[in-house]
Parts: structure tokens; sequence; C-alpha cells
């Protein structure tokens, strides 16, 4: 999954006249907002001092100072090279005349009612890093003009944006889809591509416009594009966003524009990311049990069969696991130490077995596992082995033994995974009738017992039944 658009650590500073309300807010800021380094004055020309020595992603400032006032404070960081752009909120008791009419002049970003309580200011300031606080981004840049190239890309840079520049729209494409074929999630390794509208070459940026919209598929939101165009004609306009264009700018570039532009399109891809990052938590969640930690029945229900009938897994094996006498522990020590016990046991298992194997929680105190490319004698092994561990977890200091059932696609060749699983759930109740904590395994003429073995000699004995089917 691509990182966020929004650094991890954030600078804030924080000035106020009372050392009082300094503490408080800093306190609050340091335990809600972790990675966040906070820094705290008592007076303007203190704070300009900060300012002038390092960036900050935040300010935020009293209206009142005891040398000056918070709206002169905000002209003075305004007039600052690495604070041009950075938000700056104002802390009043009340939003008088004054401040929302020189605010904006003044290069405010926002402002707080105080009265609200130091609480509700910083669920405010979570608000705004989120929005607009440290935004970065990796720019994928055509333009075949070096002098607007080299001018453009300095004021990217300079704002913290990672620039990839290239003069035709062919190896802007080429980039783009060698970066998706790196990526798992199809991720380019951009998050913004920004054009000259004409390119010399066989393309033209219209050209990789429609290429990225319907050769690759990006929508608006998972790539955005700032078309750079030497004409703000209603017609060009009109052809720029036909061609797939989020937004544009006009030659020659004013930087406030450009970055307002860039800015408000990074948002559009970060709001992107986080949706996609909320729905694979959904299918992650959906896909988990929360007690156990392991897949979940509708994970199985759902990719199973198709891990069975994949080649590359071929042969499969499936364990049905039930842990003996388990109401037993429910009813004598309680539901919640069984819980415990379930949860002691998928851990277990999740570090038992690879990442290759699909482990599930089968219902109640059943589990499935299905394992790839293993043969009858390596499933054997495996079993026992796991057996044995079990027999030695004793989770929450409660003993527990397991029954376990074996099929192999090996004796069932074509066999689905509903029929494989019932061959192993035969399996587990033949171990079970045959006196629990051991292994049977389904063949295809027999049903064949593992009983616990001889802890002497390590020699199993095998007793053979008759499936009666």
């Amino acid at each position: 999954m691509q990182q966020s658009l929004i650094k991890k650590n954030i600078s804030i500073i924080v000035i106020d006249s009372s050392e009082v309300s300094r503490t408080i807010i800093s306190r609050i800021l340091k335990a809600e907002m972790a990675h966040t380094r906070i820094i705290t004055c008592g007076n303007g020309e203190e704070a300009l001092a900060h300012l002038s020595l390092e960036h900050y992603d935040l300010i935020t400032t009293s209206l009142m100072l005891p040398d000056m006032d918070g709206l002169d404070l905000a002209r003075n960081a305004r007039q600052s090279e690495s604070h041009r752009y950075t938000p700056i909120v104002v802390v009043s008791g009340d939003a008088d005349n004054r401040l929302l009419r020189e605010g904006f002049e003044a290069g405010v970003t926002d402002y707080f009612d105080k009265s609200q309580g130091y609480n509700k200011f910083v669920d405010f300031i979570k608000s705004i890093t989120r929005r607009t606080a440290g935004l970065v981004g990796r720019v994928l840049y055509i333009e075949d003009s070096k002098t607007a190239a080299m001018v453009t890309r300095h004021i990217m840079e300079k704002h913290g944006l990672k620039i990839t520049h290239t003069t035709n729209a062919e190896h802007a494409l080429e980039l783009l889809e060698n970066g998706a074929k790196q990526s798992p999630d199809g991720d380019s390794g951009f998050d913004i591509i920004i054009t000259d509208f004409y390119l010399k070459g066989r393309m033209t940026g219209g050209d990789l416009l429609h290429a990225v919209r319907t050769r690759l598929h990006y929508s608006h939101q998972e790539m955005p594009v700032l078309v750079v165009t030497v004409s703000d004609s209603p017609e060009k306009q009109a052809e720029v966003f036909h061609a797939g264009a989020n937004d544009f700018v006009s030659k020659p570039i004013i930087e406030e524009i450009l970055l307002a532009r860039i800015y408000s399109l990074l948002l559009i891809k970060q709001q992107f990311n986080a949706l996609r990052r909320q729905a694979e938590e959904m299918r992650l969640i959906a896909a988990t049990d929360s007690l156990t930690g392991v897949k979940s029945k509708r994970y199985l229900l759902d990719n199973g069969e198709k891990f069975v009938n994949d080649e590359n897994n071929l042969p499969v094996a499936v364990f049905l696991i039930d842990i003996d006498h388990f109401k037993a522990i429910n009813d004598n020590m309680g539901h919640i130490t069984g819980d415990h016990v379930l949860a002691g046991l998928g851990q277990l298992l999740n570090e038992s077995f690879s990442d290759d194997s699909v482990i599930v929680r089968f219902g109640g105190e059943e589990f499935a596992i299905i394992l790839p490319n293993v043969s009858i004698e390596t499933a054997k092994m495996k079993a026992e082995a796991i057996r044995r561990k079990i027999e030695r977890l004793n989770p929450v200091n409660v003993p527990i033994t397991i029954s376990l059932g074996v099929a192999s696609s090996i004796d069932h060749p074509a066999i689905n995974l509903n029929n494989l699983l019932k061959l192993a759930d035969k399996a587990l109740y033949a171990a079970k009738d045959a006196g629990r904590n051991c292994i049977c395994i389904h063949s295809a003429s027999c049903i064949e017992t593992m009983v616990m073995p001889d802890m002497d000699s390590g020699i199993f004995n095998f007793l053979n039944q008759k499936d009666a089917q």
C-alpha cells in the first residue's frame, strides 16, 4: 500500500502569553497526536525567532500577545520564504469584526474561539493538520522547455515536493507503466502528474492524458493531472478538461497559483488513498476472525475454492481441528476463559504455518487449515507436529488437546473444496471415536488413525477402519 501524503512528524508552534494555557495545550497535543513536535512561545518576538530558524507545519497564536498583535505576527510570518503557505490559526475569545475583516489580508488560515475549551481546540488542530499541514507528494513533471522546467521545478522542490522530470510524454507513460507493474497494488509511484499540454514528439500532453485515463484506467481521484497551458480561453479550457485533466494553470507560472492548484489536487489524492486504505481495512476485518486472529469462514467461502483449484498449490491437504471437550471448559471455567483458549490456539496456528497456508476458524472451537504443495507423508508430519505443540500450549493455564482430521487431494483428484472438507470432517469424527487427542487421515480406501505415539519408542501405532460411505 502506498504511503500517505501527510508527513508522519509534524511540527507545531503554539504562541500564547499564558504559561498555563501553553502547558495544557502542549500536553494534550502530545497525548492526542503521536509523532508531533510542539514548540511553545510566550510572545511574538520569541516566536518570530523560532520561525526564522526552522520550518513549522502549523502556527497557532493568540490574537493579543504581550509585545505585538497576533495579526501582525501572521503578517511577519508570511513574509518569510519558509512560512508563506504555512497554516496560521488565530485563537481568540470572540471573532470580532477586525479579525474577520483583516484576518485574510494578514494571511490567517482560520481562527478558533477559545471559549470552547482546550479539548475542542486540540480537535480543531488535528482537523487542520489532516487537511493542510505538511503535504508532500511525488510529482511526475513533463515539460520540454528547459527554462520553464528549471523555474517550475525549483518552485515545487523548495516546498517539499519530490519531482521526477521528463521532457516527453512517451517516457512519462513508460514511467507510469513500469511503476504500476512493480507495485503489488498498482501504484504508479506518483501522486500527481503535471504536464505541458503542448509537447514535442509523437505524443502531446493531451495524448498522455488520454492514455492515463483510458489505457492505464486511472481515475481523476487516483491520479490527478494538472495541465500547464499557454492559453486560458474557454475553448482551450474545455479541450483540457475533455482530455482528462483535473485542473490547469496558465503560463507564465505564478508560484502562489501553482502551489494552490497542486495542494488542492494532492488533497484529492490523499482522500482517495484514505478511502482505499479504509476499504482494505474493512476487507481485512471481514476476512479475519477478531477473536483468534486467523482467517474467517467468510474468507474461506470467498477464496477457498480458488485456492484448492490453483495448479500451483496442488496437491493440497486439509486439516480440520477440534478442541477436545471444549464445552467443559466453557461450562466449568466460563466463556471468557474459553475465549482466551481460542485466542491462544489461533495465535499458535498463525505462528506454526507459513503464509502460503490458509488458516480459518471454521466454527466454534473448530479450525480448518489448507496446506499447499504437500504430500501425504508431509501432511502427517505437520499434523503430528501441531498436535504436540497444542498439547504443550496450556493457554491461560488450561491444558487442551485436539482431534484432527486430514484429507488430501492426492487421494481424491479433481475434488472440490466442499467435498474435501467433508472427507476431513469424517476423519475428524473418526479421531474423536478413537479416543481424541489423535490424528485420522482419510485415504482412498480407509481412514487411517494415528494414535498418540509411544513416547519411549517414538513409533506410531496405526489402526485402519473401513470408510463407511
